[in-house]
């Protein structure tokens, strides 16, 4: 058996292969399915301004009916390997839109949480704030479920202030919206 070594000054065709490695191939096709994951968990109204191909949409409706853990992985492949014949700018750009939305609603939801934790702690002097931010608030309201939620928080029962957290909400909502 003969041994040949690499030699770089050689110009025959024993150069070795151009193009990503089978490790680059493989995290690129990784990288495919969990993008397939993430895209068959959006809604159908926000995927239908995707112009993908029917073998596409036949394959991301199939999605529910698997249940088995090895089924879907194979799934998952599939419609990797579909989505790689698609417009990828589009669905890249349609997953930044989902995940720049989700950014926001979750810090929403934080800066919810926080007014709520700072009107149990601190009372009326965090009501007054909270009112500059929200004057259409109901005030006799909201300071009741103020004074509901410290109760309950101090009993150690999360009833008052999950209400509390609610009227936060839809309060805020119609000031923003």
């Amino acid at each position: 058996m003969i041994e040949h070594q690499y030699d770089p000054d050689r110009d025959d065709d024993e150069c070795p292969p151009e193009g990503p490695s089978k490790s680059q191939i493989k995290r690129e096709k990784l990288a495919l399915q969990a993008l397939a994951e993430r895209l068959a968990g959006l809604p159908r109204v926000e995927l239908e301004r995707l112009k993908l191909s029917p073998a596409t949409w036949i394959a991301l409706d199939e999605t529910a009916r698997i249940k088995d853990f090895r089924a879907m992985g194979r799934h998952w492949k599939r419609i990797a390997n579909l989505l790689e014949k698609e417009d990828m700018a589009a669905v890249h750009a349609l997953m930044d839109q989902a995940g720049e939305r989700e950014r926001e609603l979750n810090a929403r939801h934080h800066a919810l949480e926080r007014w709520r934790e700072r009107l149990i702690a601190e009372g009326d002097a965090a009501l007054a704030d909270f009112i500059e931010h929200c004057p259409a608030v109901d005030r006799q309201q909201l300071r009741t479920l103020i004074r509901a939620a410290q109760r309950d928080t101090e009993r150690g029962r999360p009833d008052a202030p999950r209400k509390l957290f609610r009227y936060l909400r839809e309060a805020t909502e119609t000031v923003e919206g």
